[in-house]
């Protein structure tokens, strides 16, 4: 129970800093989405199941608290969630280098499945003026703080197969 309560906390951790300090560290309103990166580095370490349950919570917990719509990121959470876990079936799961470069096609992943979300909307997006000033910008702060956060879920990810 308390492993539980460790993972919870460091969602809503990570959540709060990602609301509160990365805020100021934004292009045209984009910062880095830890959610995202949490859920790509527990995929890898868990498997698809894990993956799939913390990206619904991690959407949950930003879909609730944002003013966006509703399901939208718990959708594309749980989405990445699952193909980054079935991947992670064959791979050395505790490769520090592997959530770095995946960082970027799960990001790649996400915008991808809000963009299309809102063609379906029939809302406009300039997409050479998105890939151009929103989403590299992004990509970069994603790349960046890929292994601090997959350090940190390691550690986690260490004390809980102690404690269990």
């Amino acid at each position: 129970m308390r492993i539980i309560g460790l993972w919870a906390m460091l969602l809503i951790l990570f959540y709060a800093l990602q609301t509160s300090l990365l805020t100021f560290i934004n292009f045209n309103g984009f910062s880095a989405n830890l959610m995202l990166l949490l859920t790509v580095s527990i995929a890898f370490l868990r498997g698809h199941k894990y993956g799939v349950f913390f990206g619904f919570m991690a959407g949950i917990l930003q879909d609730s608290t944002t003013g966006s719509y509703f399901g939208l990121a718990t959708f594309s959470y749980m989405t990445i969630g699952f193909i980054f876990g079935k991947f992670s079936v064959n791979l050395f799961r505790e490769q520090s280098l592997l959530p770095v470069i995946s960082s970027f096609p799960a990001l790649a992943i996400h915008f991808a499945i809000t963009i299309g979300f809102l063609f379906l909307l029939d809302r406009q997006v300039d997409l050479v003026k998105f890939l151009h000033e929103d989403f590299w910008p992004v990509a970069i702060m994603q790349i960046v703080l890929a292994y601090p956060v997959h350090r940190i879920v390691i550690e986690l990810n260490e004390y809980a197969k102690k404690r269990h």
